[in-house]
């Protein structure tokens, strides 16, 4: 089966149209609006944020990011920011973004700690991220140019994604980009036996983390919410996870993982994480799904740190190409 996909570079041009057509029609939009020049340059729309009402201006040309999810956001929407955080790795910006796309974004420092003096260098008409991360330097942030926030991350990445899609103007392409994921999914679903074959595979995601306990992800984040749009079933351990994210185990409890399939991840050392150690170990290996050879190493950065539909569209093909054997 061929799988539909999205495709996040061609969004831009193959929507052109529609967003001229919807430009045009515009003109009575009850946004609120700044001075009515020819460019429209100036023009402003209200955008209801974590933090409160927000003016952003229609079209906003030098975007900051402080975070995966909001460069995943502006990426598959056709627009490259100026300026971003990088996530904890080595790779700098996360390794499932294509070099291009990347390329001459200025790096703006780690994700916790962005450096407000860089953001101000680059003279940014917006900032997106999110209260859970940089709601401490909102006021900071507000100085520099208007900041969308979003309350979280992760779980509501969805909604969140149609709050960038408002402040960076681009609700048409936003549309398509939901679309194309739903019929995505829906080739998915129908790849791997239908609706319920794909309830009665139940499906863990394990991540090994340096300096933490491992974690068996519960229903309520990123990647529960893609297993989720499939349809594949969840283990009963799953409703252990603490406010639904996580259910911690140390190695001499992995077995308590075991599903029809596992993927697993790693942040970090393999071994300070311990990886190494508790894939190598007993429990482990006499776990069914590692027995019957449903047991997948995933890429942690696509998987766990992307939190977008650039990522969900690859981890959608991954599912086909793991499941479908």
């Amino acid at each position: 089966m061929t799988l539909r996909s999205f495709r996040p570079r061609a969004l831009a041009a193959v929507s052109l149209t529609a967003v001229a057509a919807l430009a045009l029609a515009a003109c009575g939009s009850s946004d609120d609006s700044g001075s009515d020049s020819a460019s429209g340059s100036d023009a402003t729309r209200t955008v209801k944020t974590a933090m409160g009402d927000v003016k952003v201006k229609k079209a906003p040309q030098r975007v900051v990011v402080l975070d995966t999810a909001e460069l995943d956001s502006a990426l598959t929407l056709g627009v490259k920011p100026v300026g971003a955080t990088h996530a904890d790795v080595t790779s700098g910006f996360l390794n499932y973004l294509p070099k291009d796309q990347v390329a001459g974004i200025e790096d703006v420092g780690q994700m916790m700690t962005p450096n407000l003096e860089a953001i101000a260098g680059l003279k940014p008409d917006l900032i997106l991220t999110s209260k859970i991360r940089h709601g401490d330097k909102y006021a900071e942030l507000s100085k520099i140019a208007p900041t969308v926030m979003t309350e979280n991350t992760g779980y509501p990445w969805k909604e969140n994604f149609r709050v960038h899609a408002e402040a960076l103007g681009k609700e048409a392409e936003a549309k398509m980009v939901a679309d194309g994921y739903a019929d995505h999914v829906a080739d998915v679903t129908k790849a791997l036996g239908g609706k319920e074959k794909v309830a009665a595979t139940e499906v863990n995601m394990v991540r090994f983390v340096e300096g933490a306990d491992i974690r068996i992800y519960g229903k309520k984040n990123y990647i529960a919410t893609i297993l989720a749009d499939v349809g594949l079933g969840r283990p009963a351990i799953t409703d252990k996870a603490k406010d639904g994210f996580s259910y911690d185990v140390s190695p001499e409890k992995i077995d308590l993982a075991d599903a029809d399939v596992v993927f697993h991840s790693t942040y970090g050392d393999p071994k300070k994480s311990k990886e190494t150690e508790t894939t190598g170990g007993g429990l482990w290996k006499n776990m069914d799904a590692v027995k019957n050879g449903k047991v997948f190493a995933v890429d942690d950065q696509l998987w766990i740190q992307g939190i977008g539909y650039t990522a969900a569209d690859k981890i959608l093909g991954e599912l086909h190409k793991s499941l479908v054997k």
